[in-house]
């Protein structure tokens, strides 16, 4: 019989079938919606995640890395995925094997390709991410045009997609690197179309451009973090506001829950935690908590953040531990050990969002979600779309 769960986190999976859904309808039938299950579903749960998004209408999955892959066919994920992250030549085979899409880097891996889809008698289907602006992941035209050379000449490869990446579509309301990029873009392809390399498929956007710039939809979108119900960015909900389009409405899924494992009074004038960085004013009721800095919630929310205890809200005490964190709960009544507490989600008519967490730990809610550690069991509930 397995222990009792001390942290855990429920998914709503009608919401991401929700989000799914709606974002599938932006985008319409002749774009492939792709979400983007890397990073452990943004924290939600890989399989979990993945599954939700296929019942709620999603064409293809985007992950980081072939492992994720493997785990989602291993799980009976037979939509295609595409992998958006490095894969080396050693596992050219496996590319093979289990059916996904690759981004290329550099002509040994047109080699590899090519020759493990020979030996499966298999055409590889592969895509290329042209550099227009973000210095991250990506190739430079001519660069970018070596490989589209190679893919050409390479029997059992074949060119299916290019694309690239917007360097701040969602970190402000004005767009015009934005759209320089897409001029790039647009331009490295007709030199494509001129040389009469066609190519299926062009994607270029993220969640923000999924949901403000229907131009960039091309082919495909790759949504992110707007699949688990949360805008990109403030920068982009006011654009999406001021638009003419309606608004969409996301619905998070994600609710962190842990456990009170000891309820203390502690006396006026007491330190609290490491290094004595919060001291009582008055006779204080303090509550332990089966959660810390291990599991994902981050050290710097200490004496900054609080949580919520059957819809009160008890602040952080002291420095977050390891493995601990204290709060307090002198307000809140019949605190009980084992009781429930919230970190991140709703209880009764009080909420805290990922951005909150965020303002307070002087991060993103990417982060936030993210980094709650894969160890955290993730329960799949159906709640409410409120």
């Amino acid at each position: 019989m397995p222990a009792e769960s001390l942290t855990w986190v429920e998914v709503n999976e009608a919401a991401l079938e929700h989000n799914a859904r709606s974002l599938k309808a932006r985008v319409g039938e002749k774009c492939v919606f792709a979400p983007v299950v890397k990073a452990n579903g943004y924290g939600h749960g890989l399989v979990n995640a993945a599954q939700a998004f296929v019942r709620g209408g999603a064409d293809w999955l985007c992950v980081h890395e072939l492992e994720e892959a493997l785990i989602l066919r291993e799980a009976g994920v037979a939509i295609p995925l595409y992998v958006v992250g490095y894969v080396p030549p050693s596992d050219a085979a496996l590319v093979v094997s289990s059916q996904v899409r690759i981004v290329l880097y550099d002509l040994g891996m047109v080699q590899a390709l090519n020759e493990a889809g020979k030996q499966a008698n298999a055409v590889v289907p592969v895509h290329i991410k042209l550099e227009t602006g973000n210095h991250r992941q990506g190739v430079e035209e001519d660069e970018a045009w070596g490989l589209v050379e190679a893919i050409s000449e390479a029997q059992f490869v074949s060119l299916e997609g290019l694309s690239t990446h917007f360097a701040d579509v969602e970190d402000t309301t004005n767009h015009a690197y934005a759209q320089s990029q897409l001029e790039r873009f647009s331009g490295f392809h007709e030199r494509c179309k001129e040389a009469g390399i066609l190519i299926p498929m062009l994607h270029t956007a993220n969640s923000a451009a999924t949901l403000l710039w229907k131009h960039a939809h091309g082919d495909m979108v790759r949504a992110g973090i707007a699949a688990y119900g949360l805008w990109p960015s403030n920068e982009t909900l006011i654009t999406a506001l001021q638009g003419t389009e309606e608004t969409l409405i996301l619905r998070g899924a994600l609710t962190w829950k842990a456990r009170v494992a000891q309820v203390k009074d502690v006396p006026s004038g007491a330190y609290v935690g490491y290094g004595r960085t919060y001291r009582t004013t008055h006779p204080s009721r303090i509550a332990v908590l089966t959660v810390g800095y291990y599991d994902g919630y981050d050290r710097k929310l200490s004496n900054q953040a609080f949580v919520l205890i059957d819809g009160h809200r008890a602040p952080v005490r002291g420095r977050v531990c390891m493995n601990m964190v204290m709060v307090d709960v002198t307000h809140v009544p019949r605190v009980q050990v084992g009781d429930e507490v919230v970190l991140l989600g709703r209880s009764g008519e009080e909420s805290i969002t990922p951005e909150m967490m965020a303002d307070w730990a002087g991060t993103i809610h990417y982060e936030v979600i993210s980094r709650i550690h894969e160890r955290i069991p993730r329960i799949s509930v159906r709640g409410d779309l409120d």
